[in-house]
């Protein structure tokens, strides 16, 4: 099983990234996935989650109308589209399976201007 993450970088605030997590090792359409994040000295923080069939999406209050989850089961790949972003939102990012919190080692986001 294999999560790994991608398209973090240095944006300034308002700007937009995309991240991408790439699953290999498992079934991944069989599996509701989520985002999360970790901002630096505090714990993890749920962002989003979507159903297996990438129909229903759920997202923290923080980042409603401006993060967009997404999945491509042929492609076995997770998405998050992150716009106006702030300097709250930085923080390492990973995917993780919702039934049992696998998870990759994430991808670091930094809002700065």
């Amino acid at each position: 099983v294999q999560l790994v993450e991608s398209g973090g970088g240095m944006v300034q605030p308002g700007g937009s990234l995309r991240l991408s997590c790439a699953a290999s090792g498992f079934t991944f359409s069989n599996y509701d996935m989520n985002w999360v994040r970790q901002a630096p000295g505090k714990g993890p923080e749920w962002v989003s989650r979507i159903n297996t069939g990438g129909d229903r999406t759920y997202y923290t209050d923080s980042v409603k109308g401006r993060f967009t989850i997404s999945r491509d089961n042929a492609k076995n790949t997770l998405y998050l589209q992150m716009n106006s972003l702030k300097s709250e939102d930085t923080a390492l990012y990973y995917c993780a399976r919702a039934r049992d919190g696998v998870r990759g080692q994430g991808t670091q986001v930094t809002v700065s201007s």
